[in-house]
């Protein structure tokens, strides 16, 4: 109350400000962690304070006690964690750009990037052109955008031709879409280690099936040696897929969450402005 009985209209305005400035800070920083993996890696520290405060109310000195143990070691062992992001926060600050407004995906291009993809997997296919193409979704794969080389550029299916071309600087790596644009090209995934793995398959396919085990992207393949199109997902890889159900299914992950039947009128539009069943 004493602080309330001294405060001046000066003091409030200051006060106002002052949280005004750190919340913007705090929000700019949540932004951009929002585009790595240490949003789930933050989860789970917030689950561990949620154990410690529990522990603490309850008085459960054990738990207590190994908690705190954690939270001594705990800064060093968040350092070492975050050592991208917090590299990358202080590389943002540095060049002006932390409290420059982040732009979103408008909703309605999803329709022209699949578009402009499934034209490029088809002439790639024809010509077995091996390509790796990932769609970047909730959990972020800045890490892995930066192995590679930064484009920022519109979506078109002439420029992902030439990216995969073979013998070009390029064609080597995989190109990580975000949003409605190609964000990098010739960047490095890792590779699955899933001992089930049929042996058949080469680097660029475990490389799919690598980045869909460490994040909730979706890679969609197109092999060298057979043409073949392969989607790869949650770890999983659908070898051979036929081009009505790669669309489908790219429209149900990369669409915003609709009822069944608003998707369906989706991918049939998508489907028909394509020139109808394929034979």
């Amino acid at each position: 109350m004493s602080y309330f009985a001294d405060l001046t209209w000066q003091n409030g305005i200051k006060d106002v400000i002052d949280i005004g400035i750190v919340s913007y800070i705090i929000y700019k920083i949540i932004l951009l962690v929002q585009g790595t993996r240490a949003v789930q890696l933050l989860k789970g520290i917030l689950v561990l304070i949620a154990v410690w405060a529990i522990s603490t109310w309850f008085n459960l000195y054990t738990l207590k006690w190994v908690m705190n143990q954690m939270f001594t070691f705990g800064v060093v062992s968040v350092l070492i964690i975050f050592q991208p992001e917090l590299r990358r926060v202080l590389e943002q600050v540095g060049r002006g750009k932390l409290f420059v407004s982040s732009s979103f995906m408008d909703k309605d291009v999803v329709n022209e990037q699949i578009d402009e993809v499934m034209k490029a997997v088809q002439f790639m296919a024809n010509r077995k052109i091996g390509a790796l193409i990932v769609f970047e979704r909730t959990t972020g794969v800045n890490e892995l955008i930066e192995s590679g080389v930064q484009m920022e550029s519109r979506i078109t299916s002439e420029l992902l031709n030439n990216i995969f071309t073979p013998n070009t600087p390029l064609h080597d790596g995989a190109v990580i879409i975000r949003g409605n644009q190609i964000m990098a090209a010739g960047c490095y995934l890792p590779l699955s280690e899933n001992p089930f793995i049929s042996k058949e398959l080469g680097t660029r396919h475990r490389a799919a099936i690598g980045v869909s085990e460490v994040s909730d992207a979706i890679s969609v393949v197109v092999s060298e040696e057979t043409g073949q199109v392969s989607l790869a997902l949650n770890g999983m890889i659908v070898r051979d897929i036929k081009e009505e159900s790669l669309i489908s299914k790219l429209f149900e992950e990369l669409t915003p969450k609709t009822n069944g039947r608003t998707k369906e009128r989706q991918a049939f539009a998508f489907w028909k402005r394509k020139g109808g069943q394929d034979g």
